[in-house]
């Protein structure tokens, strides 16, 4: 009998790191060929993002909002993406792509309103093919699947993109919906986030594969593992992802490496799991400082630029604000509707009650 080859060399299978642009600002190959509009649209919405994130976040400890998910040090990892994508086609995010969101068109006091416990954070702008986000872990990319089959069965060009952490990828619908898509060979774009941690588990103890993208060769398509802190990889791979899909080929799996600079949530404490030392090495690479370096080298920025698009950010994050603050609070009994199409006694008995116990605390009795 043939002896046990514990330790299987993947060496032929390697799955390298695109990188583009480096931490310096520097190019390393060639840049996509995007708009000069567009680029610092792209990066204008960083900053925008990025003044969000540490606004929502002081929402939450002021007690303004509830739970809320930061992605600092993610936006290049989710702009990027979002920019190769047409409004034409779906996107089924989780809770941390308020970025990419925000920059395909989601207002940004919309993306206040799922932290705000908010009834409307359900709905979607008609203009936008976007679900609403997914909290409960990797359901999203069985609605991907779906989305893209159905276009398939249909007969068109839209592409289904799904986002989704390293966390992910330890739970089975991360591999049902792979399969299933590569099986029926459905246009889907599987996005890995991989900020390194979910909660406070690494992703060494996710897995013992060396990288998420290799993940793909499982299922028999393609795989890409991509700086997820350079905008130009990023939004190159997620191009080359996107037409693969649309000219009929198939699915394929991006691993974006990246880090989130902040906590998992606000209720998470991550210096209890996380090091110093590393964090600081994280954040030498933060996305926007790299990209402002090179737009800088490319006499397409100065401080007098850099200096009006943080005041506009603040200006920005703030109407979103005020907006998100402004909208009526909801009815509580509204929990009880838009369950089932009518009714059922039991609900009724629950809201009636409900109902009661409100009218004795406001009755003071």
């Amino acid at each position: 009998m043939a002896e046990f080859a514990a330790n299987v060399d993947l060496a032929e299978h390697d799955f390298p790191t695109e990188t583009i642009l480096n931490e310096d600002g520097t190019l390393s190959g060639s840049a996509p060929d995007l708009p000069q509009e567009k680029l610092l649209d792209m990066y204008r919405w960083m900053v925008i993002s990025r003044t969000f994130d540490q606004r929502a976040v002081r929402l939450q400890r002021q007690g303004r909002i509830g739970t809320y998910a930061p992605f600092s040090g993610q936006e290049a990892a989710q702009i990027g993406s979002f920019a190769a994508l047409q409004k034409t086609d779906w996107v089924c995010p989780s809770y941390r792509e308020l970025a990419g969101l925000m920059y395909h068109g989601f207002p940004p006091y919309r993306a206040l309103l799922g932290a705000m416990g908010h009834p409307a954070a359900g709905f979607t702008p008609e203009e936008l093919n976007v679900l609403p986000v997914q909290i409960v872990i990797a359901d999203q990319l069985l609605h991907a699947v779906g989305i893209a089959w159905a276009h398939k069965l249909q007969g068109k060009s839209s592409v289904a993109a799904t986002y989704f952490g390293d966390g992910s990828t330890s739970e089975g619908d991360f591999h049902e919906a792979l399969n299933f898509a590569s099986v029926f060979q459905v246009p889907a774009v599987f996005f890995c986030q991989n900020n390194q941690w979910a909660i406070s588990v690494p992703v060494e103890r996710q897995m013992s594969s060396r990288t998420i993208a290799q993940k793909a060769l499982a299922y028999g398509m393609p795989g890409i593992r991509v700086d997820g802190n350079d905008l130009f990889a990023v939004y190159n791979a997620m191009q080359r992802a996107v037409e693969h899909a649309r000219s009929g080929k198939g699915p394929t799996l991006i691993e974006a490496v990246t880090y989130r600079l902040g906590a998992h949530t606000t209720a998470d404490d991550p210096t209890r799991y996380r090091s110093e030392e590393v964090q600081k090495q994280w954040e030498q690479r933060d996305p926007i400082g790299r990209l402002r370096r090179y737009l800088e080298r490319e006499g397409l920025w100065d401080d007098a630029l850099e200096q009006d698009a943080w005041q506009k950010a603040q200006a920005i994050v703030e109407d979103a604000v005020k907006q998100a603050e402004s909208l009526a609070h909801p009815d509580p009994a509204t929990v009880f509707d838009s369950v089932y199409a009518a009714r059922p006694v039991h609900l009724e008995e629950q809201r009636a009650e409900f109902a009661r116990r409100m009218q004795r605390e406001l009755g003071g009795n």
